[in-house]
């Protein structure tokens, strides 16, 4: 199966489909042979032995003779090597095995070491992405974040416009997000948060200057219109597009599923068996898709064989084949293992490059008997190993290119160290999920800024004369407050870290007024323009904020400006003291929800 492949579990499973499962090339028998020495054809080497010999000096022919013993080595019994499932087991990674090349390969990285090609260090940038980073909100949060030397790239649609207003300096992306075959993936490259400030352009009918004065002083002076795209264009459908061109970077709450059950699939991914059969040894196991021998009946994977020291072997594994595209998971921290323990110590071993016999990121882990557990691996905890020694020289671990995943049982850790609890025999590992998972504390890394009233113009018994012109006009202005609520409702059912940031009408004035936060949709007033973009900022390090929609005003009436003296500013605030009294599950919906089942 491709890794993108994945069974639907909602409706009943075809007999051709529980044979496909249960019968994989993962899953195949293999036999221990009575053959106790190589085939001749495979070890004569003739004149490509001759050069390999050159190439290596003596290493080679010191090598092949003490590989030749071990192989037809015995220990106890009548087991010998299988060279059958030696040629399987190269077959299944590698394709048509090249026997001289394997060998090659082989005598190279005994004497020179790995040969992969160098990895390319780990991306750590972290880019805070602003999107609308030319509108009143969006160059003041572009500002502060690069006046505290955070990496930002904001998202435009006109280039000059935005270099005139940010600066020639400035790191853009100049799409349109109403048009997603402009959000190209390349773009958002190491973007890890976002803080979304595109709204639709709201104008009075009239006219404006080009600085909008009209505009910044308040829709309640003039009478307005849409200008440029409709609301649903950039609300709604714009809103989904920018969701699916980041999704992949700043990463889902509940993790990324790499394998196993989730969402009522099954992901499976193409396993096959890589035991000590490569060094002689006669381990043998097999990973297979057990349809209900999971937690709660369902499905799950299984790690079993039986592992043995015979011929100086001691190890058994199984081993993806190279992903087609490599898995980015640098939204995430680490992988996460359901499983149900059985009192061993396994290793999951990450690679990031396509080479046959390359560095593996390594964690070993411990396993509660007879429980299902979750495994928290750490990418920090992972260990460049390469032939169960520490590569001091490998690169960082690179979560944005994985490319396979093995599971191993073992007698040895690293450097020398025995696995202590490592036993000869059968073994068995039920494995459902492997999921690339988010580090608690959970902070938002998409934060929206929205609009107060969005759920008001369809609530009943409201005085539409003491609501903000935007909910009184709302049909007029092509239901410019409905579709806001649509595209917030997008975030809300991303599975993305969010927060939403309703203000009332926005300001010119500077921040620093004393602030109301509430919710539920209540309030009218107005706020900074400054004060929501360092909200926003905020938000995106509170875990008090995570998931939370909330309406923001000022303590100032309108009818009173706020002014600061420049001598003496008020103090810089905690936002995180407001983001603590805020609560779950409240959007301001719940009136319209209740409206209609009294109806």
């Amino acid at each position: 199966m491709e890794l993108s492949s994945s069974l639907k579990l909602s409706s009943p499973l075809s007999p051709s489909i529980v044979n496909k499962i249960q019968g994989s090339s993962s899953s195949y028998k293999v036999k221990f042979s009575n053959n106790t020495s190589l085939p001749k054809p495979f070890l004569q080497l003739d004149d490509r032995g001759q050069r390999l010999r050159d190439q290596q000096a003596s290493h080679s022919s010191v090598y092949l003779r003490s590989f030749r013993k071990r192989v037809t080595a015995k220990s106890g019994g009548s087991q010998g090597w299988d060279f059958g499932r030696f040629i399987k087991t190269l077959y299944f990674f590698n394709g048509p095995p090249s026997p001289l090349k394997f060998v090659s390969s082989v005598f190279e990285k005994l004497t020179n070491g790995s040969t992969e090609e160098p990895l390319n260090e780990m991306e750590t940038s972290g880019i805070i992405l602003v999107a609308g980073a030319t509108g009143g909100v969006g160059r003041r949060v572009v500002d502060i974040l690069r006046s505290r030397g955070l990496p930002v790239k904001a998202l435009v649609r006109n280039e000059e416009k935005a270099r005139k207003m940010l600066g020639p300096d400035i790191d853009l992306i100049v799409a349109d997000i109403t048009k997603d075959n402009t959000l190209v993936a390349e773009k958002f490259k190491g973007v890890r948060k976002v803080i979304n400030a595109v709204s639709v352009i709201v104008g009075p009918k009239e006219g404006d200057t080009p600085e909008r004065q009209k505009y910044n002083q308040g829709v309640r002076f003039f009478e307005p219109e849409i200008k440029g795209d409709s609301p649903e264009l950039v609300e709604y459908v714009g809103m989904k597009n920018l969701i699916n061109a980041v999704r992949d970077g700043v990463g889902l709450e509940n993790g990324k599923l790499i394998f196993g059950v989730g969402d009522n699939t099954f992901k499976d991914l193409p396993w096959g068996a890589l035991d000590d059969v490569v060094m002689g040894g006669v381990s043998e196991s097999n990973f297979i898709v057990d349809l209900t021998g999971g937690e709660n009946g369902g499905p799950t994977g299984i790690f079993k064989g039986n592992v043995s020291t015979t011929n100086n072997g001691g190890f058994t594994s199984v081993r993806t084949k190279n992903f087609s595209e490599a898995e980015d998971l640098s939204a995430y921290d680490g992988l996460e293992l359901r499983l149900k323990g059985d009192g061993l110590r396994y290793k999951l071993i990450v690679r990031t490059s396509q080479d046959w016999d390359t560095v593996g990121y390594t964690a070993s882990f411990d396993t509660s008997p007879g429980q299902w557990q979750s495994v928290r691996l750490p990418f920090s905890s992972l260990r460049p190993v390469f032939r169960a020694r520490t590569k001091s020289d490998a690169p960082p671990f690179n979560p944005a290119s994985i490319i396979s995943l093995q599971l191993m049982f073992s007698k040895f850790e690293y450097d020398g160290k025995l696995n202590p609890t490592f036993k000869e025999g059968p073994f068995e590992l039920p494995l459902s999920t492997i999921r690339a998972y988010i580090q608690d504390p959970v902070t938002p890394r998409f934060v929206h800024v929205g609009s107060a009233g969005v759920t008001r113009p369809e609530r009943p018994g409201l005085d539409l004369t003491k609501q903000p012109p935007a909910v009184r006009l709302n049909k007029e202005l092509d239901f410019i407050l409905t579709y806001k609520l649509k595209g917030e409702d997008l975030i809300r059912e991303s599975g993305i870290p969010y927060a939403i940031v309703r203000p009332c009408a926005l300001t010119e004035e500077p921040a620093g007024a004393d602030l109301i936060f509430d919710q539920g949709d209540n309030i009218t007033g107005k706020v900074s323009r400054d004060e929501v973009a360092r909200i926003c900022i905020a938000a995106l390090e509170s875990p008090h904020a995570l998931n939370k929609t909330f309406e923001v005003k000022s303590t100032v009436p309108f009818s009173e400006p706020f002014t600061v003296d420049p001598e003496n500013p008020p103090p810089e605030k905690d936002y995180n003291e407001y983001f603590k009294n805020l609560k779950d599950g409240i959007t301001g919906k719940e009136a319209l929800e209740q409206s209609t089942v009294s109806v």
